[in-house]
């Protein structure tokens, strides 16, 4: 029989504990759930495990107090929070982990049109075209596509009605973002040297 995920058969008020430990037990609880995840958790799904009324930013906030020095941390992604492992170990998982299939491994050209397609969305091929003065293969297109990186967009008004590109939350995830509007300035990359082409 399949379980009805509505009856409420977990103390979320935690009343019989005195309100140090059931403090603890909430950030706990938070734990657990970020831990069990393989995707970002949104804030009304942890509220879920906490008490009525009960910050779960306060509670996300002592748990990566409590995380400091260890080799992951909470990371704030697409609506929601997850771990990561810190930056600083990335080469020691890559000497000693299967992360072969995690790895993006995109070449520059790769990396620029991805940003195009992050910067413009919905784009065309065509409009692909015009920024880099050059057909981006559809090869390309379906290695992007395939990583999950980009996904189709609204086709186009106009004539053909041609498909258009966007970027998707594998994306946001990968260049740990929460949302578009945290993509680094286009006329500083183009000023850093990291892109040719105006976005």
């Amino acid at each position: 029989m399949a379980r009805d995920h509505s009856e409420p058969d977990l103390d979320r008020e935690l009343e019989d504990l005195p309100p140090e430990l059931r403090w603890r037990e909430w950030m706990r609880r938070i734990e657990a759930v970020l831990f069990a995840s393989a995707s970002p958790v949104p804030r009304e799904d942890l509220a879920k495990v906490v008490g009525q009324g009960v910050s779960v930013d306060l509670l996300i906030e002592d748990l990566a107090a409590d995380l400091e020095g260890r080799a992951f941390e909470i990371t704030e992604v697409v609506g929601g929070w997850m771990f990561r492992s810190r930056a600083a170990y990335a080469p020691a998982i890559r000497a000693a982990a299967d992360v072969g299939e995690q790895l993006l491994d995109l070449n520059e050209f790769d990396v620029a049109v991805l940003a195009a397609i992050a910067y413009r969305q919905p784009i065309t091929r065509e409009g692909l075209k015009n920024i880099f003065g050059k057909e981006i293969s559809r090869d390309l297109i379906g290695r992007l596509n395939a990583r999950g990186l980009i996904g189709t967009g609204p086709r186009a008004p106009r004539r053909g009605a041609p498909y258009t590109f966007v970027t998707t939350e594998k994306f946001l995830l990968a260049f740990d973002l929460e949302a578009l509007v945290d993509l680094p300035d286009p006329e500083q990359l183009k000023d850093a040297g990291m892109v040719e082409t105006a976005l």
